[in-house]
């Protein structure tokens, strides 16, 4: 079982543009019924990422090399992170989503809290996060829904806020304060796409009163800069 989990991962990752359940099954000479099964399992855990039948490489991978300390591939470089950080005085983060969980995959914070949750690689909620909101909304709809029903009871309000906003989070790629974070704090992100693609996000974080206050502003240096970087 080990063995053929590793010939998918590297079957796909080495695919470049990613492979169908057909093909998968075709290369491992195994049952498509047992392939879909493992597939679905990769998937589930981020490990994979599915979109339109065709199965690439997830971000799971990737976040482990982050958490093992090995230095990130990613598009997006400290000092890039730190110049936002610079223009606004808050707490920068980039951001991306392993399975139903949040990370922090690169930041600059001079608050100690975020800095804590960045630094530990902790979990958040997507639906707790300005950033969360982002890759959520371009997930397949099916997978939305999925992820929307998992939600325990507490969260139905969160629920009813971001499919209220969720065709504006598509068409813009920008969330603005959303309110929905446990710790009183708020944030404004901006998604990071490649190819059509949400690939992570980028955002300011800080008490809820500033970000409503300056929520416009920020959102349009984060623009800014992504623009600058070439994902948008």
């Amino acid at each position: 079982m080990v063995d053929r989990v590793a010939a998918i991962m590297e079957l796909v990752a080495r695919s470049g543009s990613g492979m169908t359940l057909t093909a998968v099954a075709k290369a491992l000479d195994a049952p498509i019924s047992s392939t879909q099964g493992l597939l679905n399992g990769l998937v589930a855990v981020g490990y994979l990422d599915e979109r339109n039948r065709v199965y690439t490489l997830g971000t799971a991978p990737y976040l482990l090399n982050v958490i093992a300390g090995r230095p990130p591939v990613t598009s997006v470089s400290h000092e890039q992170l730190e110049a936002l950080h610079s223009q606004t005085g808050l707490t920068t983060t980039l951001s991306t989503d392993v399975g139903d969980d949040l990370f922090y995959v690169d930041f600059v914070s001079s608050d100690p809290h975020y800095a804590y949750l960045a630094e530990n690689k902790l979990r958040r909620s997507l639906l707790r996060t300005s950033s969360g909101w982002l890759l959520l909304a371009d997930r397949e709809r099916r997978d939305v829904w999925a992820y929307l029903n998992s939600r325990p009871g507490e969260d139905a309000e969160y629920v009813d806020r971001f499919l209220a906003a969720l065709d504006d989070l598509i068409d813009t790629g920008v969330c603005l304060a959303p309110g929905v974070a446990v710790d009183g704090g708020d944030g404004v992100s901006v998604a990071l796409r490649e190819r059509g693609r949400t690939i992570a996000t980028v955002g300011v974080i800080g008490s809820r009163a500033e970000i409503l206050a300056r929520k416009d502003e920020l959102a349009g240096v984060c623009l800014e800069h992504a623009a600058s970087w070439g994902l948008r």
